[in-house]
């Protein structure tokens, strides 16, 4: 297998480039903070962030000015507080505006799986009632050609580059994960290209002796 070991600064200056579609996805232990400080440093701009919960580093990034847009969902910082970068530029406008593509979490969530799946879009019920169909266009109603009713849909989600979290990978990019997993190996399987930083890298046999924790292959990795 090819070994895909290399610096995080390598990493994000081989595949991070300006205007891409940057998914930076995991929860809680598994958040990317390093790579989204490498992003800052390397000085990337004009990207489209894409993040389920845009939180500290989704501000950061923005008052770095890297991001013209977001997609996103679930807008919180948790014990940070609010996040004060993403409410400037959404509600004074200031220094300027910033564009969001609003989903609920599931309908981002679906949106990963058919970009995962090669699918055209994703159906989904949990938008009935919500007025977020209102205010995001690519939130359609379409008719169900089974029951006759009708079902809204989410288009794909395919990033340019999806970078993750994790506790440790062998050199090849099989990446094991514990704890709340997300979306990371949807999010991986629907971008073009895969970066995984991980607090440790381990042996072969060590993967192979816990293969149940392998989410993310390393066929579906660039880099680790």
């Amino acid at each position: 297998m090819p070994d895909k070991l290399m610096t995080l600064r390598e990493a994000i200056a081989t595949y991070v480039e300006d205007g891409m579609t940057v998914a930076l996805e995991g929860f809680s232990h598994l958040i990317p903070f390093a790579a989204a400080h490498e992003i800052i440093r390397q000085g990337r701009r004009d990207l489209t962030l894409c993040r389920m919960t845009p939180d500290i580093i989704s501000d950061q990034l923005i008052a770095a000015d890297c991001v013209s847009k977001l997609v996103a969902s679930f807008f919180a910082s948790g014990s940070a507080g609010s996040l004060y970068e993403i409410r400037r530029r959404i509600e004074s406008h200031d220094p300027v505006a910033l564009e969001v593509e609003e989903y609920s979490h599931y309908g981002m969530v679906c949106r990963y799986q058919a970009g995962a799946a090669g699918l055209p879009f994703f159906p989904l019920r949990s938008y009935a009632g919500s007025d977020l169909p209102r205010i995001n266009p690519n939130i359609r109603l379409v008719e169900d050609p089974f029951s006759g009713g009708s079902v809204y849909v989410v288009p794909p989600l395919n990033p340019d580059v999806t970078i993750i979290h994790a506790q440790r990978a062998d050199r090849s990019g099989n990446v094991q994960i514990w704890g709340i997993a997300g979306v990371q190996q949807e999010a991986v399987y629907a971008a073009k290209k895969a970066i995984v930083v991980v607090e440790e890298i381990v042996d072969d046999d060590v993967i192979r002796s816990d293969p149940s924790r392998t989410l993310v292959p390393s066929h579906a990795v660039d880099a680790v």
